[in-house]
């Protein structure tokens, strides 16, 4: 473990990273936790343990454990066509040909699925990916960000669904905003706000005191900065998530903000199939159902994913309800057993459970990379040489 640090205090003091926080636990207790660095720079406020982090897409396997409680209780189910929830998805139709105003379409063969939001295969796709004349489409309505300037929710949903999809429903993997949809269906099956249910179905009972979509005056002290790699190998403050005030987009894409002992505690319970502390939320067949690889016929993200996916680092890695899966550990890139599951987000946070190895690591920093993340398989390859059994 002392390699790990030394790897990751070296970038700290080369002005790469601000600071860091690791955290490795086996059989579910701390075996090893560090801070290094500073939150904020400037300001030469350090990383601590209660630091609060911007976790962007890690919020997706929260929102996703939320859909799968409603699904417990009957009131979703994985084949059931959101649009019977969402009248906007009620026909979606499929891209053709051409690109702007010349865009062809035709009605999709299949409706949208909730099994299809949350293994990110509906045809849905991200406005900055620049891979496909839909992602332009995505553009001109305002939304390399993912939202429409002052949109909520509900809004943001409804020009979703005014533009259409790159692919028949299941027929290919495309990381998307699929997950807000799931988020605004969250709100219309169980008539509360995203931040509310979550709040008293999931932060609450598991403890999570400091998790949700915006920071108070208490907690703002201990948010990190948010900095982004500039072209001389270093990196610079740059705006984040506007977390200061009940946000008016709930994006359960990627909206939250936590703790590194709040995300323990719903990675623990996870890693416990679903109950932490004598608190249930989900019954265990359903977590297993959730780390399992969902993709057709147990394919990798690279074979079944679209073409701006099928990169070499998605080899090996299949997707479940919500998280990323290791299908195959023998072409991943960095060491994990088979099942392992979890994701990260963009300003170089990650985490991952490993069941056979009965281990659960988090790594949290501040940065947004220019490029693809090459903290994550380091980090992995660290952990992994450290183990003995």
């Amino acid at each position: 473990m002392a390699r790990l640090d030394q790897h990751f205090t070296h970038l700290v003091d080369d002005g790469r990273l601000p600071g860091y926080l690791v955290s490795v636990a086996r059989h579910g207790r701390i075996a090893h936790l560090t801070t290094y660095g500073c939150r904020d720079r400037a300001a030469r406020l350090p990383v601590e343990s209660d630091t609060l982090w911007r976790i962007y897409s890690m919020t997706k396997p929260v929102t996703s454990v939320a859909a799968l409680m409603l699904l417990e209780e009957g009131r979703l189910g994985l084949d059931d066509p959101v649009g019977d929830f969402l009248p906007a998805f009620a026909d979606p139709r499929v891209y053709v040909s051409g690109s702007g105003p010349d865009t062809k379409t035709r009605p999709a063969g299949q409706p949208i699925l909730l099994r299809h939001l949350l293994t990110h295969t509906a045809g849905l796709t991200f406005g900055f990916y620049y891979s496909h004349p839909v992602d332009a489409l995505y553009r001109d309505a305002g939304m390399e960000s993912s939202v429409p300037p002052g949109a909520n929710l509900a809004e943001t949903i409804d020009v979703y669904a005014s533009l259409p999809l790159q692919f028949e429903p299941g027929t290919q993997w495309n990381y998307s905003v699929a997950t807000n949809v799931l988020g605004r269906v969250i709100e219309v099956v169980s008539g509360q706000d995203l931040d509310d249910f979550l709040r008293e179905r999931i932060f609450s009972p598991l403890g999570m005191a400091d998790a949700g979509f915006c920071v108070t005056d208490e907690q703002a002290g201990r948010l990190a900065e948010l900095y982004g790699e500039d072209d001389k190998g270093g990196i610079t403050p740059i705006a984040g998530l506007p977390l200061h005030g009940r946000p008016r987009f709930l994006s359960g894409s990627g909206g939250m903000v936590a703790t590194a002992h709040d995300y323990h505690r719903f990675t623990e319970m996870l890693r416990r199939r679903g109950e932490l502390d004598g608190t249930r939320l989900l019954r265990p067949e359903t977590v297993d159902m959730m780390v399992s690889n969902h993709l057709p016929g147990n394919a990798d993200r690279r074979t079944f994913g679209s073409p701006v996916h099928q990169e070499p680092g998605n080899a090996g890695l299949g997707f479940g309800l919500g998280v990323s899966v290791v299908v195959d550990p023998d072409v991943t890139r960095s060491p994990a057993g088979e099942g392992a599951f979890g994701w990260s987000g963009v300003a170089s946070t990650t985490f991952w459970v490993d069941p056979r190895r009965d281990l659960t690591v988090q790594f949290f920093t501040q940065v947004r990379p220019t490029t693809s993340n090459s903290l994550f398989p380091e980090l992995k390859r660290l952990v992994h040489e450290a183990m003995l059994d």
